[in-house]
């Protein structure tokens, strides 16, 4: 069984699989940006198209899912960000999964629940800062008692649900791709020789082609369903 690289300071435990990984793919996503934003011109050069259609997918999300308009503006590098980081972070492990021993080094960081929890806290904080900025303090604790009062407990229990599924269903995707990975080729790959090698080779290509869709489908479901939560914070019912 693999083993986490953890790391003690001061008292607190630092996955370092996790922190190496978002790093690279933080990296990633940062070269990748600058180079396709290099030498912005009036007439599109093929790059710089590249960045503007995936700008304008992004856009697309936020303005499907958030009415009100000034938190479209703040919004919209947002999911832009969380779109490209989550992708890369998602694809990491599919390709790139590295062990030294039984100890983990390199995977996908969305492998880990903690890593997606950080990402629906940070939606969830941004739901909770654009509905005060919007209603004040007051009027955005009365949405909790709408449209009518006894619905107060449920509407604080969504809360929770809504961290835990958004966190979860991205999590539980990304881990269940990784595993089944791992079982074709540590397991099927080696069980009887050559003859389940050659058939392992095949049936990880295409699972690796069928994990590239999934993980692009999670990053587009994670931010739909943030802009969502957003959208309904700033929206009276």
């Amino acid at each position: 069984m693999e083993k986490s690289w953890v790391v003690q300071f001061m008292g607190l435990n630092f996955d370092m699989v996790g922190i190496i990984g978002s790093t690279l793919m933080a990296l990633a996503v940062l070269f990748l940006c600058i180079w396709l934003s290099k030498k912005v011109e009036m007439k599109p050069n093929k790059r710089q198209n590249v960045m503007e259609y995936m700008l304008d997918f992004t856009n697309g999300i936020v303005k499907d899912n958030v009415e009100d308009v000034d938190a479209q503006k703040h919004l919209s590098l947002y999911a832009f960000v969380l779109f490209l980081f989550i992708w890369f972070m998602n694809q990491l492990g599919m390709f790139l999964e590295v062990k030294v021993d039984d100890w983990m080094v390199i995977k996908s960081p969305t492998a880990d629940p903690v890593a997606t929890m950080s990402f629906a806290m940070m939606t969830l904080l941004l739901s909770f800062t654009f509905g005060v900025q919007k209603f004040g303090v007051g009027g955005y604790l009365k949405n909790y008692a709408a449209p009518v009062s006894f619905l107060l407990p449920i509407n604080i229990i969504e809360e929770f649900t809504n961290f835990l599924t958004l966190s979860l269903r991205l999590y539980g995707n990304i881990y269940a791709g990784e595993v089944l990975l791992t079982l074709i080729g540590d397991r099927l790959a080696t069980s009887f020789g050559l003859p389940t090698m050659i058939l392992a080779a095949p049936l990880a290509m295409i699972w690796q082609g069928f994990s590239v869709f999934i993980g692009s489908i999670q990053a587009y479901v994670f931010v739909t369903l943030s802009m969502v939560y957003i959208g309904k914070k700033v929206t009276k019912e």
